[in-house]
């Protein structure tokens, strides 16, 4: 009679595994500015809720200093510098025999979905084979590789002739660096709007196994197309610019002055010369707290679902974003404001309403994720699993973190951040110094603590893999699949 109570308990009510099911939720270029960073200008109430029931890392960082090689390094569970895809290399070709995070939960009889922004966006990117069910807005895309294109045909997004570009975009000549207003009503249209909405309908089914379920947005990414009513959020009067130092490039090494100086003249100047700054930021807080709404839609699905109670959650950004700091707009550096990101966990073993500004990596989602989830170890990648953190907060010691560009590197640590590049060094006392305006690598004073980051940086760090960015690889689609050899064949 028992068994036979549990049978029906379970078909009418949805079956509650042993093994945690987990909501796997990244964003796109999403820095800090949110509330439960401690940053409340950006308007967030749905991560704020889930804020509340976990654990949030301020410390978080990226492996990588922009969308592909975090991307690649999250899914993956590698360094950069111990794959070699430090940029566009695609590890679908780089790796094809490491098994990646989906393909491992897959294996160990979790069902595996996942739909949006999760891999890198351009076409022969996404790894399906760890994927039981992979959803795509436009089946056209499937024909490019998969293309992760949110403002294809078929979406609200006006024509390319017929964009009224911002007089950002049209000043620094950089069309994706747009924002425009949508109507209200094209929410619907929307691409990170259909693919939240999959996701909801995949949370209110009845599964018969634990599963894995990937949702990524696309924004805040640029272009910030989002409706109206977003950015009526954030009146112009009310928006805070970032501090700033006069003078703050000027003891930096000469390869990074002259990018900044280059990069300035075509972009943060015409920025704030044209009293655009608050315009400029305007646009990515409205796309902000987009994505915010449809990370709402799929919480509020799961929180009114059988699994609410018996599922890990975890949120993640693959990169911070410069808004005006140090003259420099969007990501691609080893600074603060790109690789401090969001990371949230929320769900059973995860203590609730918790903050620390322990340095943590996304490179520890994957170990975390096996630890929790009761699977087999693994001894073929990187990272550190947060149980303990979330055992015992207060007795857990700080850690440093080296993060990959290639030939530099950044070492980073609650207190200090070391940069190494081929042409110089900087040193910054976050204690003292968070905006990290004071390079402090030229003072005597500090010899032994630069040797001591110096010496975490890899003495021989994998070497680049193959891209198309580098002419070495092309994309072969056949029907809806695809494959990359080399460019001579």
């Amino acid at each position: 009679m028992r068994k036979l109570f549990l049978i029906c308990f379970l078909a009418t009510a949805g079956v509650v595994h042993a093994s945690p099911n987990v909501l796997f939720l990244a964003v796109d270029d999403w820095n800090d500015m949110m509330n439960a960073m401690g940053k409340p200008q950006v308007k967030t109430p749905n991560l704020d809720r889930l804020a509340e029931r976990g654990m949030v890392f301020t410390n978080a960082h990226a492996p990588g200093v922009y969308c592909a090689p975090s991307r690649t390094a999250i899914m993956t569970g590698l360094q950069p510098f111990n794959s070699g895809c430090y940029g566009d290399e695609p590890s679908i070709y780089n790796l094809p025999d490491h098994m990646d995070l989906p393909q491992y939960f897959r294996a160990n009889g979790y069902k595996v979905a996942g739909g949006g922004k999760v891999y890198h966006h351009m076409p022969g990117y996404l790894d399906r084979r760890g994927f039981d069910e992979w959803f795509i807005w436009n089946d056209e895309l499937k024909k490019e590789g998969w293309h992760i294109d949110h403002w294809a045909p078929g979406s609200p997004a006006l024509p390319e002739n017929e964009r009224p570009y911002s007089e950002v975009a049209r000043a620094t000549k950089w069309k994706e660096f747009d924002f425009h207003a949508m109507p209200n009503g094209d929410e619907e249209k929307m691409a990170d709007t259909i693919t939240a909405n999959w996701a909801v309908d995949f949370l209110n089914r009845k599964h018969d196994q634990p599963f894995f379920l990937a949702f990524g947005t696309y924004a805040p990414h640029k272009p910030n197309y989002v409706p109206q009513k977003y950015f009526d959020l954030y009146p112009l009067d009310q928006i805070e610019l970032p501090p700033i130092q006069a003078g703050d490039i000027d003891d930096l090494p000469p390869a990074i002055t002259r990018r900044l100086v280059n990069r300035a003249k075509r972009v943060h100047d015409p920025i704030a010369s044209g009293n655009h700054w608050k315009s400029a930021m305007q646009g990515y807080f409205a796309a902000c707290s987009y994505a915010d709404a449809m990370m709402g839609r799929v919480l509020d699905a799961l929180w009114n679902s059988p699994y609410a109670d018996n599922t890990i959650i975890v949120l993640w950004s693959d990169n911070g974003y410069h808004l005006g700091e140090k003259k420099y707009w969007a990501k691609h550096t080893l600074w603060e404001r790109t690789t401090n990101v969001p990371f949230f966990w929320a769900g059973p073993g995860i203590p609730k309403g918790k903050t620390t500004d322990l340095t943590v990596s996304l490179l520890d989602a994957q170990k975390t994720l096996i630890d929790l989830c009761n699977l087999p170890p693994r001894s073929d990648i990187d990272g550190e699993s947060l149980k303990p953190i979330f055992q015992d907060l207060e007795n857990v010691k700080d850690r440093t973190l080296v993060i990959a560009d290639y030939d530099s590197y950044a070492v980073v640590n609650r207190d200090w951040r070391y940069i190494s590049r081929p042409d110089g060094e900087e040193l910054y006392d976050l204690r003292k110094d968070p905006n990290e305006w004071s390079n402090l690598a030229g003072h005597p004073e500090y010899a032994d603590l630069k040797k001591k980051f110096a010496e975490k940086i890899p003495k021989n760090p994998a070497p680049a893999g193959k891209g198309p960015k580098s002419k070495t690889l092309r994309l072969v689609r056949e029907g809806e699949d695809f494959y990359w050899v080399p460019r001579n064949k």
